[in-house]
């Protein structure tokens, strides 16, 4: 009989559920350590190759027992439970996708907010300690002033950042080129926007590999 191997609880749901939302400029929570140190070695060497730039949907990746258990704690009860709460929203039956990013490009970062399809959005970034000024996510006032911000969120690993779409849901960061990894979460209003996203990522991301 082939011996299972148990992978630890990655996520710490139990601290996003119990940490206040701001509301300035916009509801968002920030929880470093959102995932547990004794699970991020083997997520780190599961993490998909990924040598381009650009969001690339994790059905179109390959990867390793210990981020597939990630990615289905995610997707999971306790996840979307703990997002409910902290945000007061009910997301029974909405679809979710999920992009994974590696590599940051010069261009990336610029001010924007989320799809109106788009209702929760969650970032968890898998880097090492963060000494660069470009690459650090910063929560906006507005959608025209970089300096002008609530919050600035550098990306180690473990980090999650997430926030409820609205009208003024301005984000980004400053200029910033290397490896910069980070999962992308979202749950949406309609499983048509969820194939939509999915389909999009996944032409984008065949064209990328044959650019490599």
């Amino acid at each position: 009989m082939a011996q299972q191997t148990f992978l630890p609880v990655a996520l710490d749901t139990d601290a996003l559920a119990n940490t206040p939302r701001e509301s300035d400029p916009y509801n968002y929570v920030i929880v470093p350590g959102f995932v547990r140190a004794n699970a991020l070695p083997a997520i780190h060497e599961t993490y998909p190759e990924i040598n381009q730039p650009g969001s690339f949907p994790h059905q179109s990746l390959e990867y390793g027992p210990a981020f597939s258990a990630l990615l289905d704690e995610l997707q999971g009860p306790e996840m979307r439970a703990a997002i409910e709460k902290v945000f007061d929203v009910d997301l029974t039956g909405r679809p979710t996708t999920i992009t994974v990013r590696s590599r940051c490009q010069l261009k990336d970062g610029r001010i924007h907010q989320d799809s109106t399809e788009k209702i929760i959005t969650v970032l968890i970034y898998m880097n090492p300690a963060w000494e660069e000024t470009g690459g650090q996510l910063r929560v906006l006032r507005s959608g025209k002033n970089l300096e002008d911000y609530a919050a600035e969120v550098p990306p180690v690993e473990g980090t999650l950042l997430a926030f409820q779409r609205s009208n003024i849901s301005h984000h980004g960061h400053k200029p910033f080129e290397g490896q910069r990894r980070v999962l992308q979460l979202n749950w949406v209003l309609t499983d048509k926007f969820a194939k939509r996203e999915r389909r999009r990522h996944a032409i984008s991301a065949f064209f990328k590999r044959l650019r490599k």
